[in-house]
């Protein structure tokens, strides 16, 4: 997996570059204005592609988790706790920048509606898990605990995304039921033809998700080559700091 890493992140790293370069020209010079919230209705496409890759970070916390507890292995862990951390910043892309549109559109910044409120329970859900592994100071133990409480914590990830599919409420259904989501996705297309909303569509579903996508991808790598060689360290004071004490 090391060498694996070490070929691939750089990969990552140049692509993940090129898309956001290409994701924010086509945000801000290809996707039309819209006309009653003008410009900040632009703030959808990060609000909807950093609310689907959290959905997929805490997917592969979940996995990683599962593989762990199978067969335990730090880089499963790694992985893990990679995932959960990437998860909890774009949940928290996620929480503001829907506030910030919520403003022009609904005339507020918040509303605690059921599907506002579990959003916000899962994201504390997640900044727990850190808590957790912070309280057990024995390594094997914590990564145990740590991979059955990522699993049972999913089930907040899976209450959020059915209540945005079945609870009916203010905010809108982009993926869902026929009638709502053609709803939902008319408050992010109000006043468009049918060309220009077809370029938002395009814009969101095909060039800012999968820029996201790619981000995640990157920055795992990179964070889990920045947890290999915390571990390398901590090995090696461990065996200095050993070594002078028998000396």
């Amino acid at each position: 997996m090391t060498t694996r890493l070490d070929r691939i992140t750089p990969i990552l790293n140049w692509l993940a570059v090129g898309l956001v370069i290409i994701c924010l020209f086509m945000i801000f010079f290809y996707a039309p204005n819209e006309r009653n919230m003008g410009n900040v209705q632009r703030i959808l496409y990060f609000h909807v592609g950093s609310a689907w890759v959290a959905l997929i970070t805490f997917l592969v916390a979940l996995y990683a988790g599962i593989r762990y507890l199978r067969r335990p292995s730090r880089d499963w862990d790694t992985v893990a706790m990679a995932s959960v951390e990437i998860g909890v910043i774009f949940t928290t892309i996620t929480i503001i920048s829907g506030s910030v549109w919520a403003k022009p559109a609904w005339n507020t910044w918040w509303v605690w509606s059921p599907r506002l409120t579990l959003i916000v329970v899962m994201w504390l859900t997640y900044v727990a898990y850190f808590m957790l592994r912070n309280a057990i100071e024995d390594e094997d133990k914590r990564r145990r605990f740590a991979a059955i409480y990522v699993i049972l914590a999913f089930v907040t990830v899976i209450l959020t995304f059915a209540s945005i599919r079945i609870l009916r409420d203010i905010h809108p259904v982009i993926v869902g039921p026929v009638a709502e989501a053609a709803q939902g996705v008319a408050q992010g297309e109000q006043d468009f033809a049918p060309g220009l909303a077809a370029r938002m569509r395009l814009v969101l579903y095909g060039v800012a998700t999968p820029t996201f996508i790619v981000i995640y991808a990157a920055w795992l790598a990179n964070r889990m080559r920045l947890q290999r060689m915390i571990d390398q360290t901590t090995a090696l004071k461990a065996r200095v700091v050993a070594r002078l004490q028998h000396g």
